[in-house]
């Protein structure tokens, strides 16, 4: 069976391959479009399709349009009601026009697709497919609960099922209007950041304040009962005047940050505490939006009823055309296979990063051990962009699209901040050698190879590794095995060898507002344009000008 999975009717459209239950690509649109989170998210952009990624993974499958059994496509219009609760009755109608006509327009951006092998898989349903079908299996058995929370799908925001024995099956929904994700939405944007994109902001933002108005926002944010949430109607001006986008947050909105996502986490807790009464499964996997927020990740590892939790790496709606795919390859009878890893994105050979380079007439030099080179950089404080193998499916960089620095300086973390061009309140990510970090973390699932989850860092390493330790002790973690990603390995070992840490600081190759660097045509304009030092591209090394020799 050969699917390719589409997600476009909100935001973050993206494309995905899936043949004989094997997941052969995926990709977001923004690293084509170089357009942030690919398309604007309105109802009135529903028809802009993941045009580059779809031909992309059908070109990675040697495919071509009319070899395809199935198009999955993740909304469901027969499940949307326009005039409901929730609804945007303004513009809804105009968002169906468009999804019901989705296989036409298929059709005619990919010429020899037939239409009718489109089909819609309801939104959560996609989400809930892209977790329990793309994990790894948990002491031998991949039986799980499931649970998706985000903003909305066609008239639901979160949804609560099972996968037993090779069946999927829906135990509970929430219906709009109540919608946690709704919720951190609102917050996002009375704090003058931007919805569907800066909620990450907020999330770091709360570890700044104390949850003073708890008892306020859990009025209208709290778990009630069978699976569902009360989440509506937040008296936001009332708590906190509203914050004019690019100003800079106080204590106060530090403090409403703090406690809604304290009534947020009680609220997921209420939710997966009656899932594992009503199911008794030891394992948990977790896609949407809300699974993206590691703070809540690591308390329901914490605090939750179950063994494991497992988050969908690209938890957001990206990850639905994954999700979508897996779901039609599964009832058409195919066994879906776990993803091998978040690298399912492009790559370039030695051979073409190598003219590409020359054609870029740049000063290039390919050192005889690249870890061993790169290390060296990094232990004389350069910064260093990291750009090996495939790029990530999903918002985490996680080694192969990476700007990597030294953690011992602690003027290292403002360093990136600038460079990135993001609030200073935001913190950097350590990325570990997977055998080494349990001496460093904990209070959170090891190995953590997506980035996923917060852990504390012991006391005794706070002083070692200063830049990647946020506020209140934790840092989210990127555990590396020599297994799944031998380079970087090798690169945290030579650089271990050098300072004696075992750590790196992780972040996402990009500046704020843009999309992660995907192509090296891409790793190049950055290298020209943000004060890094050292470009590491395949076996190959450009420094910036007067950068680290």
């Amino acid at each position: 069976m050969r699917v390719l999975g589409v997600n476009a009717v909100f935001h973050d459209p993206a494309a995905a391959l899936v043949v004989d239950g094997h997941t052969v690509a995926a990709a977001e649109e923004e690293r084509f479009s170089r357009r942030k989170h690919g398309k604007d998210p309105l109802p009135f952009s529903t028809w802009e399709l993941p045009v580059e990624a779809m031909r992309w993974c059908l070109e990675k499958g040697g495919l071509a349009p009319r070899d395809l059994d199935a198009v999955s496509y993740s909304y469901h219009p027969a499940l949307a009601d326009p005039e409901g609760p929730g609804q945007d009755t303004d513009w809804e109608q105009l968002r169906l026009f468009y999804v019901e006509r989705v296989p036409h327009f298929l059709a005619t951006t990919l010429p020899g697709l037939d239409p009718s092998r489109v089909v819609y898989v309801a939104h959560h349903v996609a989400h809930a497919a892209s977790a329990v079908f793309a994990a790894p299996p948990f002491q031998g058995s991949r039986d799980s609960a499931v649970f998706v929370a985000d903003a909305r799908g066609e008239a639901t925001s979160h949804l609560v099922g099972t996968y037993i024995g090779g069946k999927f099956e829906v135990l509970t929904r929430q219906p709009l209007p109540d919608s946690l994700g709704l919720i951190y939405q609102q917050l996002t944007e009375h704090l003058g950041f931007r919805r569907f994109g800066d909620e990450y902001k907020v999330m770091a933002l709360a570890s700044h304040g104390e949850p003073t108005m708890l008892d306020r926002v859990r009025e209208h944010l709290c778990y009630e009962s069978e699976g569902r949430v009360h989440a509506r109607d937040m008296p936001w001006e009332s708590l906190v005047g509203r914050l004019p986008p690019g100003a800079d947050p106080g204590r106060e909105h530090a403090d409403l940050a703090a406690s809604v996502q304290e009534a947020m986490e009680e609220s997921l807790l209420g939710v997966l505490g009656w899932t594992y009464e009503n199911t008794g499964l030891r394992r948990v996997t977790m896609a949407g939006g809300i699974a993206l927020n590691h703070r809540a990740n690591s308390r329901v590892f914490r605090e939750g009823p179950f063994e494991d939790v497992w988050v969908q790496p690209a938890a957001g709606d990206s990850g639905t055309a994954l999700g979508g795919a897996l779901y039609v390859a599964a009832h058409s009878g195919d066994e879906p296979w776990p993803m091998p890893g978040a690298d399912l994105g492009r790559s370039w050979d030695e051979d073409e990063l190598a003219d590409l380079l020359r054609d870029a007439e740049v000063s290039v030099e390919r050192p005889a051990d690249l870890p061993a080179a790169v290390a060296s950089a990094l232990s004389d404080n350069a910064l260093v962009a990291w750009f090996q193998g495939r790029s990530e499916y999903g918002p985490r960089a996680l080694g192969h699209r990476s700007l990597l620095a030294n953690p011992a300086y602690p003027a290292n973390l403002e360093r990136l901040n600038r460079v990135k061009g993001r609030e200073r309140f935001l913190p950097v990510a350590p990325m570990v050698v997977e055998e080494r970090a349990s001496e460093i973390f904990s209070g959170g699932p090891l190995p953590s190879p997506y980035m996923l989850f917060s852990h504390e860092v012991a006391r005794e390493w706070r002083e070692r590794i200063p830049a990647v330790v946020h506020v209140d002790g934790t840092a989210r973690v990127q555990t590396v095995s020599p297994a799944d990603d031998p380079l970087t390995s090798r690169l945290l070992s030579e650089f271990e060898h050098l300072t004696g840490l075992p750590v790196l600081v992780n972040t996402g190759l990009n500046t704020d507002g843009r999309p992660m660097v995907d192509s090296p045509r891409d790793a190049l304009e950055y290298l020209g344009s943000a004060p890094v030092d050292v470009l590491a591209i395949g076996p190959f090394l450009v420094r910036r000008r007067g950068g680290t020799s």
